[in-house]
């Protein structure tokens, strides 16, 4: 089975447990109710259902017709279609002429009962022999695994789910995932759910029309609207509002939006990546995430493992950021690489970068200091969060000029390493106005984008 079919949504990778961490997922139609309940048949890219034998699903019913429907795979899902029908087609219910077939679903034909289930099988991919992917970077069994599903699946527009803990680089994929794509020249555009209040989320992911509620001073471009043939990447997936859900879902399937305030649809045209740290479909299974719009979005997905169960990534990873200090991991001293390979990083990679980033802020890369290391089991004792070297034979002015400058790069690094470098929850989480936070990042030079050398300490 090709994992690189654009035109295949019948076909999954599911990473959450108790899944292999890759699998393929089939969908197949199942009766319910009517002649012989159980019997299963998988679904081709076009099938026909009826009574006649000459249909692709035969089911010996006298209220089925003879050419009863078909169901055809598109980008957006099974399209389903009646075939005028003497009994009529009916989804939960409702008849229709045309609508999309979604899991969980009661399709009655006549007096026969069927619905869309899922099957899984563990799916074997072999590890690429590249050690990087784009920007990434992992020689580990796991990661390289990984790599080779991405070479397949980045060249197409297939919507991808991104799964694992705080920290693991979920972000950086989705981006390398961008610029190998088709759509890298195109815009990237972040919805960061997590930072959106859930009464504003709406207007940014669709945007709004002016005077359209309180507030709304003018006409605003939702990131839907903004990504103009380019990749939306919905993070923090978990934290979309239910009540958004639906709407998310119908624009992904019509591939229209439409302004909040305004009754004019816009035709959408973007590929869409999402991530998460939660179990959705545990999040699904407790009425907290509508089952529709995870399938919808779960065409690929897979976990990304966290930084403790790869260590031997460990010595790439720190080259990489090593590099933009001027440095590399062979001048480090051998107890601080031990000490970085024995560290279990509950941060996971982001953890990695800050803690590299704050020794070369401190000038400890080439000097072993076990105090910049946070303890595995317990906190940090604030004594030595702020044991910082202070040269007592400097006037007392310069003294504590140096030491204020290092404890603001180091707050700002740990800040900034912990939100994502999202300047809005930084300035929240701190507890300070996002015009003070500027200020003090322009100061250090550390912007988000900008080359984080840091400023002349006094």
């Amino acid at each position: 089975m090709s994992l690189g079919s654009r035109q295949n949504p019948a076909t999954r990778l599911i990473g959450a447990q108790p899944l292999p961490e890759l699998a393929v997922q089939s969908f197949r139609l199942e009766l319910v109710r009517g002649p012989d309940p159980g019997q299963s048949w998988e679904l081709g890219p076009r099938t026909r259902l009826g009574k006649g034998p000459d249909n692709d699903i035969v089911v010996a019913d006298a209220t089925v017709s003879r050419h009863h429907l078909e169901i055809e795979q598109t980008p957006a899902g099974f399209l389903l279609r009646d075939l005028g029908s003497t009994n009529g087609t009916f989804l939960d219910n409702a008849r229709i002429v045309e609508a999309y077939l979604r899991p969980a679903m009661e399709l009655r034909v006549g007096e026969v009962a069927l619905r869309l289930r899922a099957q899984h099988e563990g799916l074997r991919i072999e590890p690429t022999g590249q050690d990087s992917f784009g920007e990434l970077r992992g020689r580990t069994a796991a990661m390289r695994r990984i790599f080779a599903l991405l070479e397949r699946v980045a060249p197409t527009d297939a919507t991808i789910l991104i799964t694992g803990e705080t920290g693991t680089g979920k972000g950086a994929v989705a981006r390398a995932i961008h610029a190998a794509g088709l759509r890298a020249d195109k815009p990237f555009v972040t919805v960061d759910c997590g930072a959106i209040s859930r009464t504003l989320i709406e207007s940014e992911l669709f945007g709004h029309e002016k005077g359209s509620f309180t507030g709304a001073t003018h006409q605003r471009r939702g990131a839907l609207e903004t990504c103009a043939g380019g990749t939306l990447f919905i993070d923090e997936l978990d934290d979309l509002p239910l009540e958004v859900q639906p709407k998310l879902l119908r624009a992904l399937d019509a591939r229209e939006i439409t302004r909040v305030g305004s009754n004019k649809p816009l035709k959408l045209d973007l590929r869409v990546v999402a991530a998460t740290k939660k179990d959705l479909r545990q999040s699904v299974d407790q009425g907290q995430f509508r089952e529709d719009l995870y399938y919808r979005l779960s065409v690929v997905t897979f976990a990304l493992p966290p930084l403790r169960e790869r260590l031997d990534d460990v010595p790439l990873l720190a080259e990489r950021f090593l590099t933009a200090a001027g440095t590399s991991w062979d001048r480090l001293q051998p107890a601080f690489q031990a000490r970085l390979l024995a560290h279990t990083f509950p941060g996971n990679v982001r953890e990695l970068r800050n803690l590299l980033e704050r020794a070369s802020y401190l000038d400890e890369l080439e000097a072993f200091d076990p105090t910049c290391f946070p303890s595995d089991s317990t906190p940090a004792n604030a004594d030595s969060e702020l044991r910082f070297a202070i040269d007592y034979r400097r006037p007392f002015k310069l003294a504590k000029e140096g030491l204020v400058h290092r404890f603001e790069r180091e707050y700002l690094s740990r800040l900034l390493a912990r939100t994502s470098r999202n300047i809005t929850r930084a300035a929240r989480e701190a507890d300070i106005d996002r015009k003070y936070l500027y200020m003090l990042l322009s100061k250090h030079a550390m912007m988000p984008g900008a080359e984080e050398t840091g400023g002349n300490e006094p």
